[in-house]
């Protein structure tokens, strides 16, 4: 398929076998679907009329297709000359699987091995950051910070080897979207000029503070488990909106059960939602253990709610 938007033309891949489904990522067969996804992003040049000078995978799911390009199509006509770029969004998920896939479901002579293994696994990040002319990261401190043992879930040793092709670049929000002045989901509009929208979105005179996010621990949760009633009881409300792991969609909702006049939550993601909390709270909590970026962080800045953070990323 095929659309153009803004003047910009888009191509659809699918493939319904993989890909229709209730739901992006885990499952049991992510690796076989995104080895395809990348193989066939490449063959799809065959068929349609443009050559692209840079081609830019992102995270593990499209790791393979710098792999595949180096592997399969450098040197095949019409493929020449293409530069290829490798985006980490988080270094955490890396796309490790077992070696077995190599020849099995990737299609990959097992003289490649070295380049697609690491510590006893195939992975794909790795794979992408040996044969990718360039590595970058969404922030220029992530880019240092991953290589750091402490940040980079095992692959320094990696990145410290290839540190020459690597770089960050600041990610950023879509302004147009997230705009408090124009935004017709939020109660009332306000600008830097006139806020008096905000109070209108927030309704109420105790001081809110917004969670937005997934419920993992990277995301700064424990430190939030830790001092959550201790905020309470100074006052504070707090609208929470999120999903993830158990330990802390039971938590919050406990917090909720035990305080439902003070903590308003709702599990699993509503855009709409979403914006109305950056809208209508004073503060936005998220002190990430290591957070790539903190698009989070932005849009709340974006309507006016101050970001509490660790310094990181």
């Amino acid at each position: 398929f095929t659309g153009v938007v803004n003047g910009v033309t888009y191509y659809l891949l699918d493939n319904e076998y993989y890909f229709q489904r209730n739901g992006l990522y885990g499952f049991y067969d992510d690796a076989e679907r995104f080895i395809f996804f990348s193989r066939a992003v490449l063959e799809l040049l065959r068929y349609i009329d443009f050559k692209p000078n840079v081609i830019n995978a992102n995270d593990w799911q499209t790791a393979l297709v710098p792999v595949y390009y180096d592997i399969f199509y450098r040197y095949q006509q019409g493929y020449e000359d293409i530069k290829t770029v490798f985006t980490i969004h988080n270094i955490q998920y890396q796309g490790q699987y077992g070696l077995e896939l190599i020849n099995d479901i990737m299609g990959i002579p097992l003289y490649h091995t070295d380049l697609l293994s690491y510590d006893g696994d195939v992975n794909f990040m790795k794979a992408a950051i040996e044969t990718a002319d360039k590595v970058t990261t969404v922030s220029p401190s992530y880019a240092w910070e991953i290589l750091d043992p402490w940040y980079s879930h095992g692959l320094d040793r990696e990145l410290v080897n290839k540190q020459y092709k690597l770089c960050g670049i600041l990610n950023g929000i879509d302004q147009k979207i997230y705009d408090p002045a124009t935004d017709p989901v939020i109660a009332k509009n306000y600008s830097l000029n006139d806020k008096t929208g905000k109070a209108v979105c927030k309704h109420g005179k105790e001081p809110v503070i917004g969670i937005v996010t997934r419920f993992v621990s990277h995301k700064g949760l424990d430190l939030i488990k830790y001092v959550f009633e201790d905020i309470i009881r100074l006052g504070c409300k707090f609208a929470i909106l999120g999903s993830g792991e158990k330990i802390y969609e039971d938590f919050f909702s406990e917090m909720h059960y035990r305080y439902p006049d003070r903590v308003g939550l709702t599990i699993g993601f509503v855009p709409e939602l979403s914006k109305k909390i950056y809208a209508g709270a004073d503060m936005f909590l998220m002190p990430s253990q290591s957070e790539p970026c903190g698009l989070a962080q932005m849009i709340a800045l974006r309507y006016g709610t101050i970001p509490i953070v660790r310094e990181t990323g």
